[in-house]
Order: structure tokens, then sequence, then C-alpha cells
């Protein structure tokens, strides 16, 4: 005779699983999945730091008043590689393509967009110097237009129509006077 089952099963019937069995199951099963996660955005940051390393040469070609632009790489669910404060590189969805993309009043738009870090270097450099450009027009300083001094026309001496005011109010009382003292006659 075999020993009985303490949880009253028979020992033919699948055991019930235990809810502390399937949470460590379910916690292990996720872990993967994170690893697997981190793996990825690992890639992505070391894909964004072989970029980063190419920039170099151009960043160090930037004069060291010109403030418009800073490189950095950004940890967060997405990695970016910041070029200024509205533009970076993001890895693709493929995970190895770059795109690099630019924020604007009006949504995001893709400057570019490759496989190959040479591409994503050029067109970073057409961006930093079309910024550039942009920045040193911004700074000219226009020349104030001169005064045009417009000479105003003389305006009329307002004595003159006082006088003429007075000298007909006393003709026209000298004039009521005399008539007055004709009437009287």
């Amino acid at each position: 005779m075999s020993e009985p089952e303490i949880s009253g099963t028979h020992p033919s019937q699948p055991r019930p699983m235990r809810l502390r069995d399937a949470l460590l199951r379910a916690r292990i099963e996720a872990a993967d999945r994170t690893g697997v996660v981190v793996d990825l955005r690992d890639a992505e940051v070391a894909r964004l730091e072989i970029l980063n390393d190419a920039l170099d040469p151009l960043f160090a070609q930037i004069p060291g008043q010109i403030d418009l632009f800073d490189r950095g790489i950004s940890q967060g669910d997405t990695p970016r590689l910041w070029i200024d404060v509205v533009a970076h590189v993001v890895m693709g969805r493929d995970k190895r393509m770059y795109r690099f993309v630019q924020d604007t009043r009006f949504g995001r738009i893709v400057l570019a967009e490759s496989h190959d870090v040479p591409v994503v270097v050029e067109a970073v450099t057409d961006y930093v110097a079309r910024r550039m450009i942009e920045r040193e027009h911004a700074m000219v300083v226009m020349p104030a237009p001169s005064p045009t001094v417009v000479p105003e026309p003389p305006r009329p001496s307002r004595i003159w129509p006082f006088l003429l005011g007075f000298l007909l109010g006393a003709a026209a009382l000298f004039g009521l006077a005399l008539l007055a003292a004709l009437k009287s006659w």
C-alpha cells in the first residue's frame, strides 16, 4: 500500500500549481525580458556613443564663443544623442538605423536616416553649419537709420490774428459809438 497524499489528491492526478511557484516563474520570465530590453538599450547607447565619438572632430572645430550646441547622450526609455536643444539622433525601430531629427513648431522632421555613421556625421555637419550661419545672421547689427530732419513748415504766428481781431473789434465799437452820436443830434 502506498503512503497517503497529504493534499488529498490521487497520485495519478496532476499536482495543483501553487501561487508562489507561479509568481516565481513569472518573475524569472520578466527578468529575462527585462534583460533583453536592457541589452537592446545598452546596444542603442553603444551605437550612439560610436556616433558621438565620430562627431568629436566636428565639434572640436566649433569656436568656443559659440554656445549653440550642447552635445550629450541622454539615457532614458529612448536613448538620444543631443546635438542642440532641438536636434538629436535616435536609433530607428530596428535599433541599427540612425535617425537624425529636429523638433520644430510644426512637429518633428527627419533630417537624415542611415545605417552608416559617415552619412549621419555629414548630415550633422550640414546642420551645424546651417545653425552657425543662422546665428551669424541673427547677430548682425543693422546700422540704425540716420534721422532725416524734415524742416517743419513755419507756423503762422498767433499774434497777428489776435491783433487783427482787436483792431476789428475796436473799429466796430468806434463805428457804433459814432452811429449813436449821429442819432442823438
